[in-house]
């Protein structure tokens, strides 16, 4: 099915832009033709007028014989004089057309009233080569005209009269138009298709100038995802511009400014706990209850671990390394054989079809996590990946027992754990997954947890190329 309606701001700007100047120019080109064929008209009406009365008022003046003599000069390619004894019907009003009309009142007022008259436009030049001629009552027995294109003036090609001499007899005379006066006024097409073409040229700039700063501001925002710290959006152009970069850059900064003061808080609060749980262990070991000494020192060393994870976390994400260009097939080869020095069976299928621009030590870490996420909860773990232009998708698959559906978003909360008695020996502090969605969301991409049909937890990293 062909979409007409565009998806997008340009598209919609140039389809409405384009449709209205296209009506306007249709519109305005009937008008101009409409107008231009009714004042062809007129005029020539108005000359034929003068030059029928003229040649009548002559003809008048002259005996049977001499119009004879005369007739074959006045005969030109444009003009036909004939005699006939017998006049054409009296037009009804119904057939009379406006043009016949204007040169009937032209030639009255030149002939008087008195003088009988019959007056029509012809429909083409045939009908000229032929003359007038009477034909079962109608009047001059012609063709009626031909609709006129867009509502205008009929396309005529002469102007016919009969009209009666002061003698009684009758004399028909045709004048033709010029060819180039009912013939379609290329020149004005020409004209008005240069303007059309100039306007749309024009359009397609002023709506790209329109559309151009909220790209830019799109691309700033899905930018800024990646990296909190970019560069700040220029404040020029237009006053609209100006205010809206100026507004995205005061947004940025506050973002940066609270990111930063959290950081710093959270990272003060965990290496000030340090120091309370180093005492604490050294006061652990007065104790002389072996069994209390043992649970006192373990929940210690939970604790430090947690400290330890946070700033672990914080680290990462007040981390600025830069992005180059990764070789990500070396990269799980490496974690494939750190894995499978611990003892770990990792498999790797399929391979990136060139290199990835990432952050290298984040984007380990973040598949790191994934591997140490599978090794605490299966035996097996398996490395697939699907690289094309628009991604590149790594998969961490395990067969172990896999995760209620109602908790596939709640494991990537900070320090959340699926085991309610929060062993450390069965699993981390609980970040591990939240630093590896927090590493993929920093690239533009995401990171999502599916049950696999057979058994087992996917760990679906997608990364836009």
């Amino acid at each position: 099915m062909i979409r007409l309606w565009p998806s997008t701001l340009t598209g919609r700007l140039v389809l409405i832009l384009l449709g209205g100047l296209l009506a306007a120019q249709l519109l305005g080109a009937a008008i101009l033709l409409s107008d231009r064929a009714s004042a062809i008209y007129e005029a020539s009406g108005m000359h034929a007028a003068q030059r029928i009365a003229g040649m009548v008022h002559l003809l008048d003046t002259l005996n049977p014989e001499q119009r004879r003599l005369v007739v074959p000069a006045l005969n030109t390619s444009g003009f036909r004089v004939t005699f006939t004894q017998q006049p054409a019907a009296e037009p009804s009003a119904a057939d009379e057309s406006i043009h016949s009309a204007h040169l009937r009142a032209v030639l009255r007022n030149a002939l008087g009233d008195e003088r009988a008259l019959r007056v029509a436009v012809l429909a083409s030049g045939a009908d000229f080569m032929e003359g007038p001629r009477p034909s079962r009552g109608s009047h001059f027995g012609m063709m009626m005209p031909r609709a006129p294109p867009f509502g205008g003036a009929p396309l005529g090609g002469a102007f016919a009269v009969q009209a009666q001499l002061l003698d009684g007899q009758w004399v028909s005379i045709a004048q033709r138009l010029p060819d180039e006066s009912v013939a379609w006024p290329w020149k004005l097409l020409v004209t008005l298709g240069v303007l059309l073409a100039s306007v749309i040229a024009l359009s397609l700039i002023a709506v790209r100038l329109v559309t151009r700063p909220l790209a830019v501001l799109g691309r700033a925002a899905e930018d800024l995802g990646r990296d909190i710290e970019r560069p700040p959006l220029p404040e020029s152009g237009p006053a609209e511009v100006r205010r809206t970069a100026q507004a995205f850059n005061t947004m940025q900064a506050r973002l940066v400014r609270f990111l930063h003061d959290r950081a710093q808080m959270l990272a003060a609060v965990s290496h000030d706990l340090k120091t309370p749980i180093t005492r604490l262990r050294l006061r652990a070991e007065l104790i002389d209850d072996a069994v209390l000494k043992t649970k006192v020192v373990h929940d210690l060393e939970e604790m430090e671990g947690m400290t330890r994870a946070a700033l672990d976390f914080l680290r990462d994400a007040s981390a600025h390394e830069a992005a180059q260009p990764l070789d990500v097939n070396a990269m799980l080869e490496s974690l494939q054989a750190d894995a499978e020095s611990m003892g770990r069976d990792v498999q790797i299928e399929g391979a990136a079809a060139a290199p990835y621009r990432a952050r290298p030590q984040a984007l380990r870490r973040c598949v790191g996590n994934l591997l140490d996420n599978a090794a605490q909860h299966a035996k097996h773990a398996r490395l697939r990946v699907y690289d094309d232009a628009k991604r590149l998708e790594i998969i961490v698959g395990d067969d172990g027992p896999g995760i209620p559906q109602d908790k596939l978003e709640q494991v990537f909360e900070p320090f959340y754990r699926l085991d309610p008695s929060r062993n450390r020996e069965s699993g981390g502090a609980g970040l591990g997954l939240s630093i590896a969605r927090d590493i993929a969301r920093a690239h533009g991409g995401s990171l999502e947890l599916r049950n696999r049909p057979q058994g087992g937890i996917d760990a679906v990293l997608t990364l836009p190329r």
